[in-house]
């Protein structure tokens, strides 16, 4: 007998095809106009040969080998689900007591499933915040340091998270879209909470339609589509900033600037012309300042300023522009050159960041309420950037710099993961490793032997989507879905609620953390609350047990009218002010400036970073960006069909131009070594044409699989993230800098070691009840 069940996952929609306890295949959803592919990955994952069965143990803790000791080498021993249990509230407990609440580090992140019930780091909290609180982190990989400088500037970060001004708006107003970083496709495959419509294709094959030119400024040619044919600028990567600013100079000199709006609805250009012009440094910032520095030339740089200034244009930018030393300045100068431009606030025009970066930004919808488990206030209030946890780790009682506010690490002791990797999202990973032997103990909630598991030391086995049910919802997204158990738990898998229930009940105040509901029960508490959320906003849905049995709900989009961000700040700007100080754009910020941080003054500034091909090249002359993959989401999906299927002898692919592999007498095909100081990876080599000189590209996600070599530490499976720098984007915005990196490219001469991540660790005999 074959079952059809509604299901969701963050790239996409769809029903799951189930046989005899399995699932055998994925359907796309109906409504979906654009599905993506990743779907057809999902029975591979549930069935993987690296989940984990059942709980285990690391043996050298049992040993009492604690703080200090290497992990990610050991053997697991398995253990019961009650000892398992009783381990993680007793270490909680003891570490409580010894050393604090602060020193325990509640480390998750939002990928982990589509569903907001059992979202991973809302049920992690819930556990550490009723237990008495815990270190916590804020901010993301994807947008840290943007995030943090938006609300000085704009007063909000919805210019990077959406709502933003709408694709019908661009495709009705505007006729040049100059794309920073382009508008990969490949990121548009996914949405946050789960899509039911992947329409980032469509509309942009509309903007083609009406007429609208397309500029992509990155070292990538197909960071664009070739539909939509687009001129490609191939920027030198970290030069984006020089850039912005001497096309604000050109505009100046050419007396174009809209001095309205500059005057009207912002605060501080005098002091941002003043540099653009060189009257505060004897530096003008022409274009032919810039062209050296991000190798575009002169008279390109003019011509496109000249031309923004002189149609209805929107600027964009990926979020991955500001993933890089000194990530802030492009960010904060493309606000600047919106304003010159006085395109804020216009129909079609102005400035956002991340219609490349994620599908459903820029399409048409109503503000509507989401469903998601109510956040549980944390009695700690110690929290740091999330990129910053290699400090935390290895800083204790140190001083991180973070807008403006001096933190105080603290020393961490336990720490407890669930629903994410920072093996996959960190920079550094060998630094990051070395950070992980300095807690005493490490608790991990993960359906699979990541990196992250192998390195813990109780490892609970979580069930995955399919095998529980929930509900997905997404903001950028007009559909809500149901998502509903296809299979049992495979093995000894719990859903991280069940599991932390009894922790919560061993440590008492298992009432607290279910308020006596389980999995359903909560499901319909939740849709209730959204439902009543609905009701008030006159938007009826129907009642849950519908809902369940249709497995989804379609709200109609706005039915006229085009959105405009800032729009009503720009009719009136003291009726409407923005959330600054000033209440204006704030082009100097006041608050920046006070901060008396030197790298981050008061507007835009062009800072050159320490690793680019500006710099000094002489051992490592390439520069590698990682960017996000077309094949998997972050390091999910790794062992399932596409990501395997894009592997060159097993190992992840590096994109280089002809001209460099000739220059190194490599060919495609060949497995190369890839490194710098911090470490090495073997890739699959691939030539690429659409490629600056110069530069190179892996995408992240490979599980990283590390082996000790003479030569040093060596992912055998091609991580780029042993190869990028820890280091924040700056001490504003504290964000990851992985885009900031040097590397060199050889050929890889020796045999090619077996790639083992995709298989569990080495399992142990059972221990005795004493033992730990």
């Amino acid at each position: 007998m074959v079952l059809i069940t509604p299901h969701a996952a963050h790239w996409g929609y769809f029903d799951a095809v189930v046989e005899e306890g399995r699932v055998i295949g994925t359907r796309p959803f109906a409504r979906d106009p654009h599905p993506g592919p990743l779907i057809e990955g999902m029975p591979d994952l549930v069935h993987a040969e690296c989940r984990i069965d059942r709980p285990y143990v690391r043996e050298g803790w049992l040993r009492g080998e604690r703080r200090g000791s290497a992990r990610g080498r050991d053997r697991f021993v398995p253990v019961p689900w009650d000892r398992a249990v009783r381990l993680v509230a007793e270490e909680t407990a003891r570490v409580r007591a010894e050393h604090g609440d602060a020193s325990i580090l509640g480390g998750s992140y939002g990928w982990a499933s589509a569903g907001r019930f059992h979202h991973a780091r809302s049920q992690l909290q819930r556990l550490l915040g009723l237990g008495g609180g815990f270190t916590t982190q804020v901010t993301n990989y994807s947008y840290g340091a943007g995030m943090t400088l938006m609300p000085h500037v704009l007063g909000t970060n919805d210019v990077v998270t959406g709502p933003v001004t709408d694709w019908r708006s661009i495709v009705g107003h505007a006729r040049l879209m100059v794309c920073f970083g382009g508008l990969p496709l490949k990121n548009g495959l996914v949405t946050a909470g789960g899509g039911g419509a992947h329409e980032y294709v469509p509309l942009m094959r509309q903007a083609v339609e009406a007429g609208l030119r397309f500029v992509n400024v990155s070292p990538l040619r197909d960071d664009t589509a070739g539909f939509l044919g687009a001129e490609w600028v191939p920027i030198r990567p970290g030069g984006d900033a020089a850039m912005v600013l001497a096309m604000i100079g050109a505009i100046v000199a050419a007396g174009l600037e809209d001095r309205k709006f500059l005057s009207r609805c912002t605060t501080g250009w005098d002091r941002l012309r003043a540099y653009v012009t060189g009257e505060a440094d004897g530096v003008p910032k022409t274009p032919e300042w810039a062209a050296p520095l991000c190798d575009v030339p002169a008279e390109r740089i003019r011509a496109l300023a000249l031309e923004a200034a002189g149609v209805p244009t929107m600027l964009t930018a990926t979020w991955s522009i500001q993933r890089a030393e000194h990530g802030e300045q492009p960010w904060w100068a493309l606000v600047a050159l919106a304003s010159a431009l006085g395109g804020i606030g216009k129909p079609g025009q102005g400035i956002a960041f991340g219609y490349g970066s994620i599908n459903g930004m820029g399409t048409a919808r109503r503000e509507l309420p989401t469903v998601n488990l109510p956040a549980t206030r944390n009695p700690v209030r110690t929290a740091i950037p999330v990129a910053r946890v290699t400090e935390l780790l290895e800083r204790p009682g140190e001083v991180l710099r973070y807008n403006g506010r001096d933190i105080v690490l603290p020393d961490i002791r336990l720490v407890f993961w669930a629903g994410g990797n920072p093996f996959h999202h960190h920079q550094d990973l060998n630094r990051l490793a070395r950070a992980f032997s300095r807690p005493e103990t490490i608790v991990v909630s993960e359906p699979w032997w990541t990196s992250i598991a192998r390195h813990a030391d109780i490892v609970l086995p979580a069930t995955t989507t399919l095998e529980r049910n929930d509900i997905a919802s997404a903001s950028r997204d007009r559909f809500l879905r149901a998502m509903h158990r296809a299979v049992p738990p495979q093995g000894q898998a719990r859903n991280d609620h069940d599991a932390f229930a009894d922790v919560a009940e061993a440590l008492g105040y298992r009432e607290r953390f279910t308020e006596g509901r389980d999995e359903g029960a909560w499901l319909r508490h939740l849709y209730d609350r959204f439902r009543r959320a609905c009701d008030a906003l006159g938007e009826t849905v129907p009642d849950f047990d519908r809902f369940w049995a249709e497995g989804h709900i379609e709200f109609a989009p706005p039915a006229a009218g085009d959105f405009v961000g800032f729009a009503d700040f720009v009719a009136d700007p003291a009726a409407a002010p923005l959330g600054t100080p000033s209440g204006k754009v704030e082009l100097y910020s006041e608050t920046i400036a006070g901060f008396g941080d030197p790298e981050v003054p008061g507007h835009a500034v062009w800072r050159a970073p320490r690793e680019w091909l500006g710099g000094d090249v002489s051992r490592f002359p390439l520069h590698l960006l990682s960017n996000q993959p077309a094949t998997r989401l972050h390091g999910q999906l790794d062992p399932a069909r596409a990501a395997r299927a894009s592997k060159i002898e097993g190992r992840e692919p590096i994109r280089m131009h002809p001209a460099d592999a000739g220059a190194r007498g490599l060919a495609a095909g060949q497995v190369v070594r890839v490194f710098n100081d911090r470490g090495a990876a073997l890739a699959g080599l691939v030539l690429e044409e659409g490629l600056r000189p110069g530069v190179v590209t892996m995408s992240t996600g490979a599980w990283w699989d590390p082996r000790e070599t003479e030569a040093g530490p060596l992912c055998v499976h091609g991580n780029a993230n042993v190869l990028t720098r820890d280091v924040g984007t700056s001490s504003l915005g504290q964000g990851a800098s992985a885009q900031s990196c040097l590397v060199q490219v050889e050929a890889w001469t020796g045999p090619l070691p077996e790639v083992r991540v995709h298989r569990p660790p080495a399992i142990a005999r059972e221990a005795p009840a004493g033992d730990g």
